[in-house]
């Protein structure tokens, strides 16, 4: 009887848990976002529809075993029947799954090929994710920018509180028009990295050597979070995804304002190669820069992580030649973690954190290096290929 008991028990409670999902199911913080595109809403709606076909499997299951338990107890002197193989019963527990499969199926496959289906986009975006930042390259326009982590180091690190958006805010976030079909090329330029943002139903790897593709047409307005889904590295829970949705118009003039601050950019980084900074300011602009693009793997002190990331702290490096310096930040180290900062940094910048690194945590080597020294060494180099 104490088993029986018990049985009942574990019974009633799973048939309680199941029958209350009705209920919060579709407003719990647990469920599935509905999203603020039509695939999201589809996928939604084929997410809700296989929980309820499992709800209705688990009552059936559950209910049959309940009453059996019950009715053939051995209190009441039931006795168990022997009898083997019965075509008729096989025949219905083979159908039956199969009948509810198709039924489910359907739906899916419909949703599946929609998903898949990015033709007559109005806007291509490149992703390439990157330890630990993403970059995006808008196609025909000119016009691309790497994402960075924006949480400061000093919540991170639990001296400051942690703000509304923490770990999942961004200095550029990727800027999309709302109604218009957004197609997006994605890839990868060192491991498998995951772009996914749950309100678009869009969640694809980025693969070096490879190119994913997706697509979104988002119908709200508004500022919409993601992150990498796929392991990627020590700072992969630091890669953040905000994309910022806004209404065609302001789309329109956000674009034109972007080339215009790009064209901005470019000009000034030209004018910086006739300029010679004193060593205050490329300690200033070094420093930011360190911060924000070096201390994630070399660590604020400059002393890295014994075993997978050198210090820079009295490294050879850092201390030995400038132009051996220059060639490890402009053209990384293959087969490393070290990525080219070529295209991610102006030669302004890379003079301002490569004078910081020779002169930081007590290497002192009293070396500055200027934008005109990091281009002409880009210059050697190009002259070199082309030989």
């Amino acid at each position: 009887m104490k088993r029986l008991t018990t049985t009942l028990a574990l019974s009633l409670n799973v048939i309680l848990i199941t029958f209350s999902s009705f209920s919060w199911s579709k407003e719990s913080d647990y469920n599935m976002t509905k999203g603020v595109t039509a695939i999201s809403g589809q996928v939604y709606e084929l997410h809700m529809l296989i929980f309820y076909i499992c709800c209705v499997i688990a009552l059936i299951v559950f209910g049959v075993m309940f009453y059996s338990i019950f009715r053939h107890r051995k209190s009441k002197g039931a006795v168990a029947a022997h009898f083997h193989e019965s075509t008729k019963v096989e025949i219905i527990w083979t159908v039956i799954p199969i009948i509810i499969l198709v039924a489910m199926a359907i739906p899916a496959t419909k949703t599946l090929v929609a998903m898949e289906d990015t033709s007559q986009s109005d806007i291509t975006v490149k992703i390439t994710g990157s330890q630990w930042k993403w970059h995006y390259s808008y196609f025909g326009e000119d016009v691309e920018f790497f994402s960075l982590l924006a949480t400061s180091q000093k919540q991170i690190d639990g001296i400051e509180t942690k703000g509304a958006h923490y770990l999942l805010e961004v200095d550029n976030p990727l800027v999309l028009p709302v109604n218009r079909k957004v197609r997006f090329l994605m890839t990868s330029d060192d491991v498998i990295h995951s772009w996914w943002v749950p309100d678009f139903a869009v969640k694809k790897d980025t693969i070096p050597g490879f190119i994913n593709e997706a697509w979104t047409r988002i119908d709200e307005p508004g500022v919409y979070r993601g992150q990498c889904a796929e392991l990627c590295g020590r700072a992969h829970g630091f890669m953040p995804v905000v994309v910022h949705a806004m209404e065609e118009e302001k789309f329109d003039e956000w674009l034109a304002s972007k080339k215009e601050e790009i064209a901005l950019q470019k000009a000034a980084a030209q004018e910086a190669l006739s300029q010679d900074l004193s060593m205050d300011e490329l300690m200033s602009q070094g420093e930011s820069i360190y911060t924000s693009r070096c201390a994630v793997c070399h660590q604020a002190s400059g002393e890295g992580i014994p075993g997978a990331f050198p210090a820079i702290k009295g490294s050879p490096i850092a201390t030995g030649p400038i132009s051996e310096h220059i060639d490890v930040i402009v053209n990384g180290r293959p087969g490393t973690a070290m990525q080219s900062f070529s295209n991610q940094l102006s030669d302004k910048e890379i003079a301002a954190v490569i004078t910081y690194q020779r002169n930081a945590w007590g290497n002192d080597t009293g070396d500055t290096v200027q934008a005109s020294d990091v281009n002409a060494f880009k210059a050697q180099g190009s002259a070199k290929e082309e030989i």
